[in-house]
């Protein structure tokens, strides 16, 4: 037999190897593209997943394997963290970002999904090898065995005990902020930490005139009458949904919608605003219920990308839809009492919404409260000086942060002596257990309501 190197036909040693190795799993590849788009790019969590999955030609139970490998990872990172400096003889801060990002993901696989051991560890070690190097690969490998030592519940008696940030993956101040917001009921914090961990289900919202509620898959939702929770599959193929006749859009928002249509008001009721409208799903509902009454909405949105979205969802409300202008919201372009309706749906620090945005918890710091309550006020200002006598001003935000809520409607009230706080739970009677911060404001709750941690305030002027 030839033993020469010219008899010897095939690939070097090195060539081999590389064929060798086993490939990256795409769902996993995926995931670990969305966790590094959002540490990187500030990428949003929802808004990445699907054009990667698209991209990686990734549908059903694949796409939903990488949603909850992604989105679950960045949930519960703070545990992870924990666990993982557990493993790690050197500060996270230390581990090459790549690799930190793998490791949070193999160990979501290992202590929050049901994926066997070794292919939640060999998957992450391959993932390791391909986008960083063999070195870091066996690092990886080695530390993942140690995570598959013991379960959630023992891990976290170990790095956890008493400590609920830790515990439920939440930042200690937002922990703090929660358990003031829940005022006398602080009890209910583990839960409502618990309920941020939960994925979101996915709600549809039929919009009036437009379709029905029984066009949709999917059960009704308890308290709206326009929405139902979709058992499942992709929502964008649904016909309504495609034609923009229906949306996407979370309970609690459609409640925040219904509380401004149902106010009563003294008089005319043709002049509808949104405030702060984008992206549009509030503002296309609105649309669709003022024009059952023969009243107009106009959205203002400061951001133009923003104001196009609002314009592409409402362009199916038709007449209901005056127009979208880009403007800032605290120099309105309105006369002086000359809205008939008024929502502010205030930019907040969005920690109502830690379901369906999981990487917000990590973002946002203490002193965003601060900057985000002046904006809030003089939004607030703003509205009340564009309200007519008579009419209805909603504010609502996504966040039950009592700086945020209740400071910022007493603070209006306290200027603006023409203004009262009117009833709104009275006209969400459906809403059970939702007393809001102030007499006549109301808290949703994902614990109590699936809903996000909507807050809002009805105010009249005199």
């Amino acid at each position: 037999m030839p033993t020469g190197p010219a008899a010897y036909d095939s690939p070097r040693p090195r060539a081999l190897s590389r064929q060798r190795r086993r490939a990256v799993d795409p769902a996993r590849l995926a995931a670990f593209e969305v966790l590094k788009a959002v540490r990187v790019d500030d990428g949003y969590t929802n808004l990445l997943l699907p054009a990667t999955l698209a991209r990686h030609g990734l549908t059903g139970r694949d796409a939903a394997f990488v949603t909850e490998l992604a989105s679950g990872t960045i949930r519960r990172q703070g545990t992870y963290d924990a666990v993982l400096a557990a493993c790690i003889d050197r500060p996270l801060r230390k581990v090459e970002a790549k690799v930190l990002d793998a490791l949070r993901l193999g160990a979501h696989q290992l202590l929050a999904m049901r994926v066997p051991t070794h292919a939640a560890i060999d998957t992450t070690v391959t993932l390791v090898r391909e986008q960083v190097n063999q070195g870091a690969a066996g690092f990886s490998n080695a530390v993942l065995r140690k995570v598959a030592s013991q379960d959630l519940a023992a891990w976290l008696s170990q790095v956890a005990g008493d400590d609920l940030a830790v515990a439920h993956s939440h930042p200690a101040w937002v922990v703090d902020e929660l358990r003031r917001a829940l005022g006398g009921r602080a009890e209910e914090l583990p839960a409502l930490l618990a309920a941020d961990n939960d994925a979101p289900r996915v709600t549809l919202v039929a919009r009036p005139g437009l379709s029905a509620r029984d066009e949709l898959p999917g059960t009704p939702t308890p308290y709206s009458p326009y929405g139902v929770v979709l058992d499942g599959g992709d929502p964008a193929g649904i016909v309504a949904v495609a034609e923009g006749r229906a949306g996407v859009q979370d309970e609690g928002s459609q409640l925040v919608a219904l509380a401004l249509a149902t106010a009563p008001v003294e008089g005319r009721d043709e002049r509808w605003v949104d405030l702060c409208a984008g992206p549009g799903g509030k503002a296309s509902l609105l649309a669709a219920l003022a024009s059952s009454r023969g009243a107009a909405l106009t959205g203002v949105e400061l951001h133009h990308h923003r104001a196009r979205l609002v314009a592409r969802a409402g362009a199916a409300a038709g007449s209901g839809l005056a127009g979208v202008v880009q403007a800032d919201a605290t120099r309105a372009p309105f006369a002086d009492a000359s809205a008939d309706r008024i929502l502010l749906d205030a930019p907040c620090t969005g920690l109502g919404a830690l379901r369906r945005r999981p990487e917000a918890r990590w973002r946002r710091r203490p002193g965003d409260v601060t900057e985000l309550v002046t904006l809030q006020r003089a939004l607030l200002t703003e509205a009340v000086r564009v309200l007519r006598p008579g009419g209805a001003l909603l504010y609502a935000t996504c966040s039950p942060v009592l700086a945020e809520t209740a400071s910022v409607v007493a603070a209006t009230l306290a200027d603006h002596p023409e203004v009262r706080l009117d009833d709104v739970g009275a006209h969400l009677p459906a809403v059970p257990d939702a007393e809001g911060p102030l007499p006549g404001t109301v808290q949703l709750w994902p614990h109590r309501h699936g809903t996000d941690a909507m807050f809002l305030a009805l105010l009249r002027k005199e």
